[in-house]
């Protein structure tokens, strides 16, 4: 295990003036002790959503108690921290992000950080249609958009909203924006679509988007649910062999998820499968909470305060607060044993 990284500031010597703390310079990538680098991070910009998934919030979003979220000026300097220590992606989470008004300065300012390459963006789609062009001229390069069923009163029915046909809209507008790197995803569940997946299908025959697959995830809040609704990816993946989908290969910023490509349909298809084996080994990504927390896993046992090195611009401190914290990263999730750490629910940290 690599020693840790001093946090504090060396004492000065008598005399000295205006002298800068001496502390061990950041160097290299993002790496945890099992050689795993780190390209990619999720940052989750509020965790309050207005849909009421029957997977995620049945009962809706309960207010609480918790801090503001991070601000456009602490955003921006995890934003640098980052891109200094090797990311390059960025993802933009909730809750659901459109609900912050301030959204496309929060896509400008990722955007406009050296060194990230890619802003992507995770949304229910509730406000595609009327803010996509905002987003887009901000510098929005990917868009993903949750849509669980293809049959408007099956999409009712688990995301409590009648907004099927509008969200299908607001995804020709981005492609109309510009954005040509679009993904839908759809949690796979027993009793609510997975009758439907020949509908799935047939729309990608014409539809120009990677269609991912999400494996149910057992969370603090939904055990009952999970045990009623839980559908292996790898049943999903050896029917997709069969059928003459081919894998193909990771991008090298990419997510976890196996894409699979078919020669007669335009549309991609994803497989996000946690509990599969060696899911965890080409981890990539980490996780920052709304109130500023760094969460190491999506299932971690907590995550780590990193909002009071955000005050100021000490990007040193910040950066060697990050580099050692991820000296704690685990080899591995725990979901295949039942423990889902401190996740109650996805909008906590944004999935």
């Amino acid at each position: 295990m690599q020693s840790r990284i001093p946090l504090r500031a060396l004492p000065t010597t008598a005399g000295q003036q205006d002298a800068q703390p001496l502390m061990t310079p950041v160097s290299g990538p993002l790496e945890d002790r099992f050689g795993r680098r780190f390209s990619y991070l999720r940052l989750s910009v509020t965790d309050v959503c207005n849909f009421r998934c029957n997977y995620c919030l049945p009962d809706g979003y309960q207010c609480s108690t918790t801090p503001e979220p991070l601000t456009l000026t602490e955003i921006g300097r995890i934003a640098r921290a980052f891109a200094a220590m090797g990311t390059r992606k960025i993802r933009i989470t909730g809750g659901e992000p459109s609900l912050r008004k301030d959204l496309p300065q929060i896509i400008r300012v990722l955007k406009q950080t050296p060194g990230i390459d890619t802003v992507a963006l995770t949304t229910n789609g509730y406000r595609l249609t009327h803010q996509i062009g905002d987003w887009a001229d901000a510098g929005l390069d990917q868009l993903n958009v949750s849509i669980d069923s293809l049959d408007p009163q099956q999409f009712r029915a688990i995301t409590g909203h009648d907004k099927l046909q509008e969200i299908l809209t607001g995804i020709q507008l981005a492609r109309n924006a510009g954005i040509q790197h679009i993904k839908v995803n759809a949690v796979l569940l027993q009793d609510w679509n997975m009758s439907a997946f020949p509908q799935f299908l047939a729309w990608l025959k014409h539809e120009d988007v990677t269609l991912r697959f999400i494996e149910l995830m057992q969370t603090g809040d939904n055990q009952d649910f999970f045990a009623a609704n839980h559908v292996s990816g790898a049943l999903v993946r050896e029917q997709l062999l069969r059928s003459g989908w081919q894998l193909q290969a990771r991008g090298r910023h990419a997510g976890p998820a196996e894409e699979f490509a078919h020669p007669g349909y335009r549309g991609r298809i994803g497989l996000i499968m946690p509990y599969s084996k060696d899911f965890c080994s080409s981890c990539n990504r980490l996780r920052i909470s709304a109130q500023g927390k760094l969460h190491l896993c999506l299932f971690g046992d907590e995550g780590f305060e990193l909002r009071p090195l955000l005050q100021d611009d000490d990007q040193t401190l910040l950066q060697q607060r990050i580099h050692e914290l991820l000296q704690d990263k685990k080899a591995t999730h725990f979901l295949q044993q039942g423990e889902t750490g401190a996740v109650r629910h996805f909008a906590m940290i944004g999935g």
